[in-house]
């Protein structure tokens, strides 16, 4: 991730190569072109209109993060919850802070807003930069799966600290990175990491780049990121 910061945006893991390590996750696509995310063990392309579909086994990737999701609690969700609330629940549902978790959202959402990064040309911008003005999608009285991971402060620069979380709606056509969202009823699952397998880049971008910069300057960088719409 703190590569992906500094705007190396090519990578050289495939899909393929990807889904050997896990069947549920999210990232991204070389040059950022759309958002990923992996359910069930098939990887969809979430578009920058909003629109989703199956991505080949060929394209590449300069982050994503993977499972093989076992949930390890379950617990339904009869009331509605804001996103605030999701994660308040969320929160008591992973009580540790020491440990990387996956979760998904199954359920009915009175909306879900999402934004999306468009492909990029070089030379790249950092990514702050690029996600500044990025069109964003509402999808209201819609079915899906949130796809989601919650990962402590000490692996800030492997992964984004915190909650990061894509949605797909239950047809696989439309979706995006979850900026907000009003769930009406649903299931949430945990499975809680405890190995962490981290395979890097061997690309000349990567290798040049400079990741030792300031870790509270990078965890800025990713929640300004995070926020932009």
């Amino acid at each position: 991730m703190g590569a992906l910061l500094n705007g190396i945006y090519d990578g050289d893991c495939s899909v393929e190569h990807l889904l050997t390590r896990g069947d549920f996750g999210l990232g991204t696509f070389n040059a950022l072109d759309g958002e990923m995310l992996i359910v069930d063990g098939t990887c969809y392309r979430l578009s920058s209109d909003g629109s989703v579909g199956p991505t080949l086994p060929t394209v590449q990737t300069p982050f994503a993060v993977v499972t093989r999701f076992e949930a390890h609690v379950t617990q339904s969700i009869a009331e509605p919850h804001t996103l605030a609330e999701l994660r308040d629940l969320l929160g008591g549902l992973t009580p540790s802070d020491n440990y990387l978790y996956a979760f998904r959202i199954q359920g009915d959402f009175e909306f879900v807003r999402t934004r999306t990064v468009a492909r990029q040309s070089p030379p790249y911008r950092r990514l702050v930069e690029v996600t500044k003005g990025e069109p964003v999608q509402i999808f209201t009285h819609v079915s899906g799966d949130i796809v989601g991971f919650r990962t402590p402060v000490f692996q800030q620069g492997i992964g984004i600290s915190g909650d990061h979380a894509h949605f797909i709606d239950k047809s696989r056509t439309q979706g995006g990175h979850v900026l907000d969202l009003a769930l009406t009823q649903g299931t949430i699952e945990v499975c809680i990491g405890t190995d962490l397998h981290l395979e890097l880049p061997r690309t000349v971008a990567f290798e040049r780049a400079d990741l030792n910069d300031d870790p509270q300057q990078r965890e800025a960088e990713v929640t300004a990121t995070e926020r932009h719409s």
